[in-house]
């Protein structure tokens, strides 16, 4: 018997029942297109923004045929292989003596006759912005030339033609806040050049650099640096050539294997793109290929299992509720002698119709929406198209993926019409229904079972367990989804009107429900997962985050020594331009013996200034020799975190050397120092230093008041000055000075154990020189002020740099970007799944609110049910996914605390601190703003007043 007539009919039912209904066809159109669009606009992005290897020569070689490099090896035989990038002496090959790496290489003589070239060298080099000065680099490139189109690109202005003009990327000319026809001077040589243009890479859009013509840069610097030997010669690359070899011919294997007898390397297109074969490759079969195919087709079936899984969880309720609004159609179909797997494949049939129109315009759209962002997207990758790259068997693919996936969505509800009698059909009697009793089972012990596994994974380090026990968790909560769902209409007894229907309702159509709840649970748990491991990871690094300085201010600090330094000039740099505030603190170092903090002089003879810090309980750290470690393991991360932040232990783990004071920590300041640095508001220890006593930070350095000085007065043998007044062996001197202990918090100050009254340095015979200030600031620099304060210093000599606070904000940043985007896409497939839900429960009680009208109900009564009804899933869906997402979340966990138990055994100064930290934020977004929002959309968005045009039913 042939099958196609009665398929042909299924067809002809469902195309029409989809016409028929089209609201609830759009609905599932769209659920199916959704996810199609999506998935094709990143195939077709990914495919154009990752370049073909033509592109990829493109954007290396321009118009050119190859790349010629001389290597260091000098003009000795090389063997590479055909890409240009492995390459090597042959194996067995002696290594070239330095008298063959310093001859130079003729690597013009290895050019195919007939040939063009172009040279190219780049030098790192500071500039001047409109700001002050930049940190970039400069390439001596003839850009203007031909064969460099598809590489370099005009886009403002004109290309340099003379040497002293030059061009700059765009990134350049935004970052420094300049216009064409500015001048910029390249520091060093002081050389000045007009900007007559702006150009931009297309294989790297982000690139920040300058374009000169060859010798216009590299050369009169090395010519002012031959002239002037405070002047540092460039640093420049060496020369690379782009040769463009005789019409017709290009640049070909046998040239390379030419040009690699005399040590010169080729990057050639017409090779690369047509390598030749391996018995003409020396060195083929000895370089390693990496493929990560295997785990690119790992994500990609991921991503599209994750696909079907939400368009089957959200479609396949618009299914069944079709299928329910269709019955009276279906029992006709068996009364005329059609057969249950005829009704079933009316059913299936409109799946397949469903899907091959959400298939063919997720597709569509795709192509519209990857066309239309295209500029979007290549600023955000930082790269051109070469063109919209299509594989049409992906797209197929794609395509067919939206098909089937609307056919399974529709075999659910297909199987249950065709189990339903033609009587229940026609009288549009649904039956007794009686929810599962196994399932709710299975799902409790797959819960329990999925919450084991994870936290024995945890415990053990082991991330498949975790990730494993996670899944099977999350699936054992949506078996149980049915009978929760079926236990909200307990809790709308003593409720208004509205919400007890709405909540009645949800429990009285698992069916359509559940699917919704689930789907939304399942993009929470992923969001709250990660949420919860991100928000958890940065809490621990903010704990164990060691700042360099203070917050809020920022140091000046000299780079040369003694009038050199020239520090007068550079406060007033600082002060003029950045956002300082208040009076500064101006502090200098002391040292005993010869100055090797300047020197760096290793050699026996250097001076030394030390702390001597006792022993003995409140001296020694606990965390530090015997019993250390069973002690560390033994007491709470909070008891941990205050023996290592005691005076004590600060300084075994927080051994950060500042403001160039040396290993003993000892500034030598005045009372400013305290008030501005040390945020030490104490008035007798202002009136200590003003009487010569140090004010000593760390008071376990302190023993009855007083602390240990132990001087050893030494002079190295380039201190020819001092050496002679001070000949013989070291002198070592121990003096014990009265000190005014500050309180024990204030052992943490970074970079800094004890402030010296200078005359008390000087007393004890100790050499005192200006080093520094410390300045208040009003709030973070901006990019034009620190590029502002840098020229100055310039100006000023280069004597002397900033030192501003490392980075504690970026990490934190970061972190709420992430938990902001997680929340959004939770929140989109919460009020997606919810609007959907809403309007199914609008489509399959619509006899319902046609009696609630009938008898009186006030029109509100509809727009507030929708409202509620959208509440109830979108709600549900979120606390059962957060409670799910808390799984993974907390394995994760415990497997990091494993990892810093581990580390705190070796050395138990490190940290085993991994705390869980819930993001409230996230989660309050979450179970409050969104579903509230879903309900208000969805009651605004129904109409409040229905009009009968026959008797319902």
């Amino acid at each position: 018997m042939n099958p196609l007539p009665g398929w042909r009919a299924a067809f002809r039912i469902a195309r029409r029942d989809a016409v028929r209904a089209k609201g609830r066809s759009a609905l599932v159109v769209a659920m199916i297109a959704l996810p199609v669009l999506g998935v094709t606009a990143a195939d077709l992005t990914y495919r154009s923004a990752l370049p073909t290897k033509a592109e990829e020569l493109t954007g290396e070689l321009g118009a050119a045929d190859a790349r010629f490099s001389a290597t260091s090896m000098g003009p000795v035989k090389l063997q590479q292989m055909p890409d240009g990038v492995n390459w090597g002496t042959p194996q067995g090959a002696p290594d070239p003596t330095p008298e063959e790496q310093e001859k130079p290489v003729d690597v013009t003589a290895t050019f195919p006759e007939g040939s063009r070239y172009l040279t190219e060298r780049t030098v790192p080099a500071s500039v001047t912005t409109r700001h002050g000065i930049a940190d970039t680099q400069i390439t001596e490139l003839r850009v203007a030339d031909p064969m460099l189109r598809g590489r370099i690109e005009l886009t403002d202005g004109a290309y340099p033609r003379a040497e002293n003009e030059i061009a700059a990327t765009e990134a350049f000319i935004e970052s420094a806040g300049l216009s064409i026809g500015d001048r910029v001077t390249v520091r060093g040589p002081d050389r000045s050049y007009t900007l007559t243009g702006a150009v931009e890479l297309p294989a790297d859009l982000r690139a920040d650099s300058l374009y000169a013509l060859p010798g216009s840069v590299i050369a009169p610097w090395q010519k002012t640096a031959d002239r002037d030997k405070n002047i540092l010669p460039p640093q420049a690359s060496d020369p690379d050539w782009l040769v463009q070899g005789p019409p017709g011919a290009g640049v070909t294997w046998q040239d390379i294997l030419a040009a690699n007898d005399r040590g010169v390397v080729v990057v050639s297109r017409q090779v690369a793109l047509d390598p030749p074969p391996d018995s003409e490759v020396p060195m083929a079969g000895t370089s390693l290929a990496y493929d990560t195919d295997t785990e690119l087709t790992a994500a990609v079936l991921t991503v599209a299992a994750m696909a079907v899984l939400e368009i089957v969880l959200l479609a396949g309720p618009a299914f069944a509720v079709g299928a329910r609004r269709s019955r009276r159609q279906l029992g006709l179909v068996g009364s005329c002698g059609g057969s249950r797997g005829q009704v079933r494949a009316v059913v299936l049939a409109g799946g397949a119709v469903l899907g091959a129109v959400g298939a063919v315009a997720g597709v569509g759209a795709g192509f519209g929406l990857t066309a239309l962002f295209r500029p979007m997207i290549e600023d955000y990758t930082g790269s051109r198209f070469g063109e919209l790259t299509v594989r049409p068997w992906e797209i197929l693919g794609i395509a067919v993926l939206g098909l089937v996936t609307g056919v399974l969505a529709a075999l659910a509800p297909a199987i249950v019409a065709g189990r339903q009698s033609v009587l229940e059909s026609l009288t549009g009697r649904r039956g007794t229904r009686r929810g599962s009793r196994v399932l709710p089972v299975v799902g409790v012990i797959a819960l329990v079972a999925g919450v084991a596994v994870a936290v024995y994974g945890g415990v053990n380090g082991d991330t498949n367990f975790v990730a494993g026990g996670s899944v099977l968790a999350e699936l054992g909560v949506l078996g149980c989804i049915p009978v929760i769902v079926g236990l909200l209409g307990r809790l709308g007894r003593m409720l208004p009107l509205t919400p007890r229907i709405a909540l009645r309702d949800a429990a009285r159509n698992r069916g359509r429900t559940a699917p919704a709840v689930a789907a939304v649970m399942a993009a929470v748990a992923g969001s709250v997962a990660i949420a919860t491991y991100t928000s958890s990871n940065a809490a621990e690094q903010a704990y164990d985050y060691k700042p360099n300085l203070t917050p809020g201010t920022v140091a000046l600090m000299a780079a040369d020594s003694g009038d050199n330094a020239e520090l007068p000039r550079s406060r007033a740099a600082v002060e003029q331009n950045f956002p300082v505030s208040g009076a500064r603190a101006d502090i200098s170092r002391v040292w005993a013996g010869s100055d090797c903090t300047i020197y760096y002089d290793d050699e026996y003879g250097c001076g030394t200034l030390e702390l001597v810090k006792p022993t003995g309980k409140g001296h020694s750290c606990p965390l530090k020799g015997k019993g250390a470690k069973e002690l560390a393991l033994r007491i709470s991360a909070d008891e941990h975190k205050r023996l290592m932040n005691s005076p004590a232990c600060m300084d075994e783990h927080y051994t950060m050397v500042a403001f160039g004071t040396g290993g003993d920590k000892i500034v030598v300041g005045g009372a400013d120092v305290l008030d501005s640095y040390v945020k030490l508001e104490d008035p007798a220890a202002a009136k200590a230093l003003a009487e010569g006593t140090p004010v000593l930070l760390n008071s376990a350095y302190a023993k009855n008041g007083e602390v240990t000085l132990k001087a050893t007065h030494a002079y190295s043998d380039r201190d020819k000055k001092n050496r002679a007044l001070h000949p013989g062996k070291a002198r070592v001197t121990t003096d014990r000075l009265k000190v005014h202990v500050a309180p024990d918090r204030y052992a943490a100050t970074p970079g800094i154990r004890m402030v010296l009254p200078e005359k008390t340095a000087e007393r004890l015979g100790l050499h005192v020189e200006e080093y520094g200030s410390f300045y208040t600031l009003n709030r973070d620099a901006t990019e034009a002020e620190s590029q502002a304060t840098h020229a100055a210093f310039a100006q000023a000599g280069n004597r002397a740099y900033l030192m501003t606070a490392n980075e504690t904000v970026a990490r934190h940043d970061d972190t709420d970007t992430v938990l902001l985007l997680l929340a959004l896409f939770a929140g989109v497939v919460t009020l997606g799944a919810a609007a959907i839900t809403t309007g199914l429960s609008k489509a399959d009680a619509e006899a319902d609110l046609t009696t609630l009208s009938a008898v009186g109900a006030p029109p509100g009564v509809r727009r507030s049910l929708s409202g509620f009804q959208c509440l109830v899933v979108a709600l549900t869906g979120v606390l059962l996914g957060t409670a799910a997402g808390l799984v993974p979340a907390v394995a994760l966990r415990l497997t990091d605390l494993r990892a810093a138990l581990a580390d705190m055994r070796e050395d138990p100064m490190e940290s085993a601190y991994t705390p869980i930290v819930m993001p409230w934020e996230t989660i309050g977004l979450l179970a409050l703003v969104v579903p509230v929002l879903a309900g208000l959309l969805a009651a605004g968005l129904t109409s409040s007043r229905l009009t009968l045009a026959r008797r319902a039913g």
